[in-house]
């Protein structure tokens, strides 16, 4: 005799499935990092560049879709004065700029809207012209000059409180000497604060008997690469867990098709290892796919998954091709909100390994939840009858609008 999985057991598998599909409905548009990216020049020549998404100045950024080119330029010359008016806001309200030993600076940006993923292109404010149908940004510049004495350069992300507006954001802490990337490079959570960047070193201002090395950036602390790595563990779990709800729903749709180990784990390493390889790819800027086209085959992935366990509901070897071939989409996902480029540099390695192992760990955190939630229901066929079919479902409706939401809205 099989045993019916209790009432407690199914509502709250069925609530846990719900309150994720309700909310992933909400947040169906992850707001990618803030970079702060700072160009040096031997001789004190310095430009300071933050990229900030204008959805963030939304009470609710990931629900509102990607600024396409066409909107902006729709705008009028005072809609788009104010636009920029709210990113001086938004950036004053989030980041301090200090430099040793003078303090706080506070840097006058001139800002222009520029494609998704432009901003660490050298910068020019004559360039106003938009691609039809990219993603923008407002992309803010200072330029200055670096006075002598000035030792040292550092960033703070302060804690984002109720009044202040939008959500907060992981802030990219990224330097360029003589065009050439800095090693060392910091991930920052509300209330934390960079590493000083030694401007003596570096070889801007050299200090009195200092010999400065003859390449830029090199790691000198072992810490430096546990503090480092350990920040992009942070940031790859946080993007899923909770912000890459579309991902949560897409590894619960692979955990309904079978709760067998050597399945499941063959479906969870293929869909590893196929996000892992766009995900570097995509930060080595060998692919690059714009948000408008991944966003919604990410969002179908989702369907066909779920539509597969209703319709194929018995495991096959083929499952792990489908399952591959969407892991290669969901990796673009993961690079497309994260701000973080691959370079030749040693520590931008360790850091997108950090951000996988992160990644992973989210997976996991999923999983062993779903196995929580479903561990007493020993039934087979109460298993798919009260979870795996109400489930599919729900997940699959969660897509069909994502699909929706992201081509027609």
């Amino acid at each position: 005799m099989t045993r019916r999985p209790s009432t407690p057991v199914r509502a709250s598998f069925a609530a846990l499935i719900l309150v994720l599909v309700l909310t992933a409905a909400a947040w169906s548009h992850p707001v990618p990092d803030l970079p702060v990216r700072s160009h040096f020049d031997p001789g004190g020549g310095a430009e300071i560049r933050v990229e900030v998404d204008p959805r963030c100045f939304e009470a609710d950024p990931e629900t509102v879709n990607y600024f396409q080119s066409e909107k902006i330029e729709s705008l009028s010359g005072d809609e788009v004065k104010k636009m920029k008016e709210r990113a001086d806001v938004f950036i004053r309200e989030r980041l301090r700029f200090l430099f040793d030993p003078v303090g706080e600076v506070k840097p006058e940006f001139v800002w222009e809207f520029k494609k998704l993923g432009d901003g660490g292109v050298p910068y020019e404010t004559d360039d106003k012209t938009l691609l039809k149908g990219n993603e923008t940004v407002l992309v803010g510049s200072w330029k200055a000059t670096v006075v002598a004495g000035m030792t040292g350069y550092r960033i703070e992300a302060l804690a984002v409180t109720p009044e202040k507006m939008g959500a907060p954001l992981n802030v990219m802490f990224l330097n360029f000497i003589g065009g050439k990337p800095v090693e060392r490079y910091a991930v920052l959570f509300p209330g934390e604060t960079s590493f000083t960047l030694d401007l003596t070193e570096q070889g801007i201002f050299p200090a009195p008997g200092v010999r400065t090395a003859g390449s830029v950036g090199v790691l000198a602390e072992p810490g430096d690469w546990l503090s480092l790595f350990g920040s992009e563990i942070k940031r790859g779990f946080t993007h899923v867990l909770p912000h890459g709800l579309d991902h949560v729903l897409f590894v619960l749709g692979v955990f309904l098709m079978t709760r067998k180990w050597k399945p499941l784990l063959l479906q969870i390493s293929a869909f590893t290892v196929a996000h892992t390889l766009t995900l570097w790819l995509a930060s080595a800027g060998i692919v690059r796919i714009p948000a408008n086209i991944v966003e919604p085959v990410i969002a179908a992935s989702i369907v066909a998954i779920a539509l597969e366990n209703i319709f194929h509901p018995k495991y096959t070897h083929w499952r792990l091709l489908v399952v591959f071939v969407f892991g290669l989409i969901h990796g673009l996902g993961f690079a497309g909100v994260m701000s973080t480029r691959l370079d030749s540099t040693s520590s931008l390695i360790v850091g997108l390994l950090g951000v996988n192992i992160g990644v992973e760990l989210g997976q996991l955190a999923v999983i062993l939840i779903a196995l929580l939630a479903t561990c007493r229901i020993s039934s087979a066929t109460g298993y798919r009858k009260y979870v795996v079919i109400p489930g599919s479902i729900l997940i699959a409706l969660a897509g069909v609008w994502w699909v929706i939401e992201r081509t027609l809205l």
